[in-house]
């Protein structure tokens, strides 16, 4: 068995000897010894007897790379290739290659690497070890497994210059691209963490990155959480509660009633990092972005890497998951209507529900409680009916929506979305009323307590106060921004505006998220309908709902007046001073406004404008646009499409958050083509739109949930507290017990 023990192969040093050199420098020069000793101690205690296992694509710097790590962490450095399949065949690795072929190859490296032994080293695979399960379960064992993520274009390049002319699969007919395409399958299932490693990108730097993801890798107690309410000196005393990720995903809500955000903020991009996914699939962007803001104590990368997989590569009905489409001018849409339900909440409740699956603890049982506006509650209602049976047996999800303050055809979708563990209640109010009643729920520990106690079940939220629920919108605008400069439209590094319809924040929250992880964002416009508390706020620095009663109108997903997600900002911006977000918060909830300092509204107002639209605005846009181009807007795409001809100045990109289909809204966009008569039945109406031929065509899903029989009937209640709770109660006993 080839075996490598523990030592420095560098130079030898005796105890005895080590002792003198450390006292002699320690009296001489205390601080330099002091350096040395802090950075000896941080780079042993690094890896211990683990070893560091790079795994990449042939021409990916492995064996380079490996011999830096190796120097600074002073420890053995082992190269595959050289040190131990051509030491145990007496061959190089290409003549074996060229004697037995790419089957029997693989094999036979295999086989060498099952017999391969070290601790606290450095090794450098080959880039096809890891097409052997049985090699790489072995090899694992005792390391971490840094992935080297060189896009392929990159790692041809360096393959031609090396004149490489043949790689382990090659055979007649398939390229070079074909098999490093295959062989991404393999690197995917076995790394712990990924290193993106650029074109230009020099060894040292990828070295240092390396180093930086290991450390990370081990020590999950750097990535907490806190509440927007918290104050630093409470922080300070409460170091023993530190929150994770898995602890914020099952809360929801902080049990002070502010919201959760990472501590430490999100992690941040270079410029080549980002270009590195320029090539990159969606899913692929997915797989990177949340793999650096979720820890991987709290999910492992193979299991997000098939938690993604699951949830984008089968339930959209575009290969390009959010695909950008140029609309006029310098105006561009993002398109986020090609999931299930129709609507952006498809890409976090998607995820979601089966990052909660995974996250929860298997000794109880959880009831996921939603506040919906429109369209949150079909995407919600869909995604937890689609994790496997043993998870719907202990996880099922209320719905809470006003039952006069949604489409028609949203009202049909949730009540069709309902499934065994997944229910709709209307409440017979607004929005708001279900949002706060929710939040009042959670943060009464005598209720909580008694569900936990009385029926071994504990509540958990799947609104956007849930931290979760961002994590997948950030990815979709860094992917905006990607796929502009993907096709040549900008060069990377040139700025864009994005405009958004808003009424929780929280879409725009992920947009200004994005910005600050690197993505160049130069203004995020928050575009609101008549309900515009937000847009009088961005002016004004004044949150005013005093004398402000909801309008009913065609956009009702941005029919709010308490934005939950602007407390996440107003945090940020405030540099975490909790305990003024607690005074705005405590003063709107007494006195129905707050007013920020005139410092916080500089600060805002560096990132956002806003401006609001008519209801006949919008639907002057819908019809305006379908006449020039033939595309259709859904009512909140009008809406951010007026605001975004009024505030761009046209000197950079904009890109318009489409955020739902436009069959969500038929009756609207049947009025805005100015057809005269139409029928009251939503599959009638949706008939009748996909007869214009539009763009894009009747969303298929949405229009197989109407034609579903069955399921049609749905809860009703009073606007009260009591009677919420009451239903709460009456779902689990039928569902869990």
């Amino acid at each position: 068995m080839f075996h490598v023990v523990q030592y420095r192969p560098l130079r030898l040093i005796t105890q005895n000897s080590l002792s003198s050199v450390c006292l002699k420098l320690m009296l001489s020069r205390p601080v330099a010894f002091a350096q040395i000793w802090k950075s000896w101690f941080s780079s042993h205690s690094l890896i211990g007897n683990k070893n560091i296992i790079l795994m990449g694509p042939p021409g990916a710097g492995k064996t380079t790379i490996g011999r830096i790590v190796g120097q600074k962490l002073d420890c053995p450095v082992i190269d595959i290739d050289d040190d131990v399949l051509e030491t145990t065949w007496n061959m190089s690795v290409s003549e074996k290659l060229q004697d037995v072929g790419s089957e029997q190859f693989l094999e036979e490296e295999g086989k060498a690497l099952l017999k391969f032994s070290a601790s606290g080293s450095v090794i450098s695979l080959t880039g096809s070890n890891p097409m052997h399960a049985a090699g790489m379960q072995h090899v694992k064992k005792n390391g971490i497994v840094v992935y080297l993520d060189v896009p392929t274009a990159v790692i041809m390049s360096r393959l031609k210059s090396m004149k490489v002319d043949r790689i382990v699969g090659q055979s007649p007919g398939i390229s070079f691209k074909d098999i490093l395409e295959f062989r991404k399958q393999f690197y995917k299932k076995w790394y712990d963490v990924r290193v993106l490693c650029g074109g230009d990108i020099a060894a040292e730097v990828v070295a240092e990155k390396v180093l930086d993801a290991v450390k990370r890798y081990q020590n999950s107690e750097l990535e907490t959480f806190i509440s927007t309410r918290s104050s630093r000196s409470a922080r300070s005393m409460e170091k023993d509660s530190h929150k994770y990720f898995s602890d914020v995903v099952i809360e929801g809500l902080a049990p002070d009633g502010g919201l959760f955000v990472p501590e430490r903020g999100l992690p941040k991009f270079t410029a080549g990092e980002w270009q590195s996914l320029i090539e990159a699939t969606y899913i692929e962007r997915a797989q990177v972005i949340l793999e650096r803001c979720i820890h991987p104590a709290d999910i492992p990368a193979f299991k997000l890497t098939e938690i993604i997989r699951t949830a984008y590569g089968e339930n959209f009905t575009c290969s390009k998951i959010a695909p950008v489409r140029h609309l006029a001018g310098n105006q561009f849409l993002l398109e986020l209507f090609h999931g299930p339900t129709a609507s952006f909440k498809d890409f976090a409740l998607q995820i979601v529900p089966r990052i909660f699956a995974y996250c929860i603890p298997r000794s109880c049982n959880y009831l996921v409680l939603v506040a919906t506006s429109g369209d949150t509650g079909s995407a919600v209602l869909d995604g937890f009916s689609r994790l496997h049976d043993t998870d719907k047996q202990r996880i099922a999800v209320m719905n809470f929506f006003p039952e006069d303050g949604v489409s028609p055809i949203q009202k049909s979708q949730m009540i069709g979305c309902q499934k065994e563990n997944a229910w709709s209640v209307g409440v017979k109010s607004d929005f708001d009323f279900c949002q706060t009643a929710i939040k009042q729920i959670f943060t009464n520990s005598d209720y909580t307590g008694f569900l936990t106690v009385e029926y071994g079940t504990a509540l958990a939220a799947a609104n956007s106060i849930n931290w979760a629920r961002l994590l997948p919108q950030i990815v979709y605008h860094a992917s905006a921004y990607l796929d502009l400069v993907h096709q040549d439209i900008i060069p990377f590094g040139s700025p864009v505006d994005v405009c958004i319809p808003t009424g929780n924040f929280g879409n725009i929250l992920a947009a200004l998220y994005a910005k600050m992880m690197g993505i160049p964002i130069r203004k995020c416009i928050c575009a609101s309908n008549e309900n515009n508390v937000l847009t009088d706020f961005i002016r004004t620095g004044v949150y005013d709902l005093r004398g402000r009663k909801l309008i009913p109108t065609f956009s009702p997903a941005v029919d709010i007046l308490k934005s939950s997600n602007l407390e996440r900002y107003l945090h940020l911006i405030a540099n975490e001073d909790g305990q003024l977000v607690t005074q705005l918060y405590n003063q709107l909830e007494n006195q129905g406004y707050f007013q920020l300092r005139k410092d916080l509204l500089e600060k805002l107002q560096q990132d956002l404008v806003a401006g609001w639209c008519s209801e006949e605005d919008c639907l002057a846009a819908i019809h305006s646009v379908y006449s020039t181009t033939g595309y259709i807007l859904d009512t909140h795409t009008a809406v951010a499409k007026v605001v975004a001809d009024r505030l761009q100045d046209r000197t950079c990109p904009i890109i318009i958050s489409s955020t739902a289909h436009y069959s969500k809204f038929a009756p609207a966009i049947l009025r805005a083509l100015r057809i005269a008569e139409i029928n009251q039945n939503p599959v009638s109406q949706l008939h009748l739109l996909s007869s214009y031929s539009p763009l894009p065509p009747v969303h298929w899903g949405l229009l197989e949930t109407l034609k579903k029989k069955g399921n049609e009937d749905h809860q009703v209640c009073a606007a009260d507290m009591s009677m919420l709770m009451s239903h709460i109660e009456t779902l689990i006993q039928n569902h869990f017990m």
